[in-house]
């Protein structure tokens, strides 16, 4: 679990919030579709899918950012964490992108592993 010091504190629950912990390895298939319910809702699509690519949605990691946040924070809520500001929206949106980027990563691994040649024997002809 990692986590980020808010320039900005915000008071959640009553109680005042400097710091967010995270950890991007507990976002669950529901809580990436939530993800990018929330993003449709604030982008003002109304909670509309919207295809693009997901590697450059940025909106997209700031709301991955969330879910990774509340996956290890289940007292926060989207709510909660969409008034935050400043260089902090940054912040969070860096913790999204670097799930998209590892995941990216994974699978051009798996692919370049998938595509391997297997060693050919060498040719018994002699010259």
């Amino acid at each position: 679990m990692e986590s980020i010091k808010l320039k900005k504190p915000l008071t959640i629950n009553g109680a005042k919030v400097e710091e967010l912990t995270y950890d991007i390895n507990e976002i669950t298939p529901a809580g990436f579709a939530e993800a990018e319910f929330k993003k449709s809702q604030a982008s003002g699509s109304k909670g509309a899918p919207n295809a693009g690519a997901v590697e450059l949605d940025y909106s997209m990691h700031l709301y991955l950012g969330f879910a990774a946040i509340i996956a290890v924070n289940p007292q926060y809520d989207y709510n909660d964490l969409q008034r935050i500001s400043g260089p902090d929206v940054m912040s969070v949106m860096k913790i999204g992108r670097n799930f998209i980027i590892a995941s990216a990563a994974g699978d051009s691994e798996a692919a370049e592993s998938e595509n391997a040649s297997e060693t050919s024997p060498a040719s018994t002809t002699q010259a």
